[in-house]
């Protein structure tokens, strides 16, 4: 069973997905937990100190993420490294869809506060095609995470009606990564 603190996060998380940072407060995460109220406040004494929180955990659920999903290890090619993402994208807009959705508040609210897990993301891309010989590597890598994020939010709001599988999302990577 987790913490008290992690259980307050995560359901403060939900909160954010479900009414973006205006709707993140002390009782709606006490409500959105089933704690009694005040309890929240008892963590986290204002605002600012609970913004904090909910961007570290938030930070500690993508890495997490982020870990799961590359267990398979490194790609040895272009096609599996787009599997591999696609996988990535489908999963962050389907059973991790209320964490992107807070990650999009967040950013959208405090998008200094997601520059580091994005860089991350962006420099894991970067070594993984210099391991394939891509060529203009840094580029590349931003260009296929900016896709990533495209489709994600195109995925969780105008296209949420439609379900890609991997080989859908794999096809457009495979196309900024040809040489």
């Amino acid at each position: 069973m987790p913490d008290r603190r992690t259980e307050l996060m995560d359901a403060a998380l939900r909160v954010v997905a479900d009414k973006g940072m205006k709707g993140l407060t002390h009782r709606a995460v006490d409500a959105a937990a089933q704690l009694a109220e005040g309890t929240t406040s008892n963590y986290y004494r204002n605002r600012a100190a609970l913004v904090e929180a909910v961007l570290d955990r938030l930070e500690q659920l993508d890495v997490a993420l982020l870990q799961d999903q590359g267990q398979a290890g490194p790609p040895g090619n272009i096609e599996e490294l787009a599997r591999q993402l696609a996988a990535l994208v489908l999963a962050l807009a389907g059973q991790h869809a209320a964490l992107t959705r807070a990650r999009l508040a967040l950013s959208l609210d405090k998008p200094e506060a997601v520059t580091a897990g994005h860089l991350r993301l962006v420099g894991g891309l970067e070594q993984a095609l210099t391991a394939l010989g891509v060529a203009d590597a840094a580029a590349r890598a931003r260009d296929v995470a900016d896709y990533g994020d495209g489709i994600l939010l195109h995925m969780l709001t105008v296209r949420q009606g439609e379900h890609p599988d991997v080989a859908a999302i794999a096809a457009p990577i495979r196309r900024l990564l040809a040489p």
